[in-house]
């Protein structure tokens, strides 16, 4: 079977970087098999309009390249594009680089805050996997907390360097989760992208109709995802900025802060906001994936 194209737009040292090598995948997880397809190129691929096809893809790179066994979601929960995960892991990690005389820091001494880890606990499994880092996940929803600390539970080599807290408030983002003597060398972050259902309802229907042409067949989301993971009150904008405003309450306990950011429209205010309050270091790092472009927004205030 033949993989779709090489991705030349990942990280240099993105495993995917090469596209997919679908008997690979298929060799780690028998499921992805009935959702190949065959492409007018010639290539094998699958309907990534299906959210199912999409599962089983993610899940297969996930045993296949990284040795995560049984790995789900809630159902309905947002299922993560693996290749792009892993790109803001090694983005980061080059980050913390230029603290560190250039070398990428690695290991459990190296700490980390993932806000809103969710179901999948992407972050930490991929972070820990790749750099050997630890992690805290942080979600204010107690179910999908749940699910994440079964995952652990499932790959006993994460148990130490993988751990859970539930954020009683969702208005807040960092108070009641840090400690007075706790001290994180980065958090990451991939925030609401949406202000209402309305919102994520109208640009879901746009998605599902580029990549599916049959008009009669009804809208879904190839990706899910749970009310408090695709929308709150102001959007991606807001939660971002509400992350910076909080984030200055804890400068001797946080390094490097970093979000997703997916509309690059909010880019200005958001670094408008860092520079006023006089943040020490601000980047913006392209990321990209196919023809998907993205942002990581980085500050540290000391």
């Amino acid at each position: 079977m033949s993989s779709t194209k090489k991705s030349s737009s990942l990280h240099p040292r993105n495993v995917h970087i090469a596209g997919y090598d679908f008997k690979r995948l298929t060799k780690a997880n028998e499921n992805l098999i009935p959702y190949l397809l065959e492409t007018p190129t010639g290539n094998t691929s699958i309907d990534f309009a299906d959210p199912n096809a999409v599962f089983e893809l993610n899940k297969s790179l996930l045993k296949s390249y990284y040795n995560i066994e049984n790995w789900s979601i809630l159902k309905g929960s947002l299922c993560p594009a693996i290749p792009g995960r892993a790109d803001y892991m090694h983005y980061l990690a080059d980050l913390l680089a230029t603290d560190n005389e250039g070398e990428i820091p690695k290991g459990e001494k190296v700490h980390i805050l993932d806000i809103g880890t969710g179901s999948s606990a992407i972050y930490p499994l991929l972070g820990q996997r790749i750099y050997g880092w630890s992690f805290v996940g942080t979600d204010i929803d107690e179910n999908a907390l749940n699910h994440a600390r079964n995952l652990i539970k499932t790959n006993k080599a994460f148990k130490k360097q993988i751990q859970f807290q539930l954020q009683n408030n969702p208005k807040q983002i960092f108070e009641s989760i840090l400690q007075k003597n706790d001290r994180f060398d980065a958090v990451v972050c991939n925030p609401p992208f949406f202000k209402s259902r309305e919102e994520n309802w109208q640009k879901t229907t746009r998605k599902f109709n580029n990549l599916h042409k049959n008009p009669e067949k009804i809208p879904v989301q190839n990706f899910a995802g749970h009310a408090n993971e695709l929308w709150c009150e102001g959007g991606e904008k807001q939660f971002v900025r509400n992350m910076i405003y909080e984030s200055m309450k804890y400068k001797t306990q946080l390094g490097w802060v970093t979000s997703l950011i997916s509309d690059k429209n909010n880019l200005k205010p958001l670094i408008a906001v860092l520079e006023y309050n006089k943040a020490a270091k601000i980047e913006i790092i392209k990321t990209a994936q196919g023809n998907k472009i993205g942002r990581i927004l980085a500050w540290k205030w000391a």
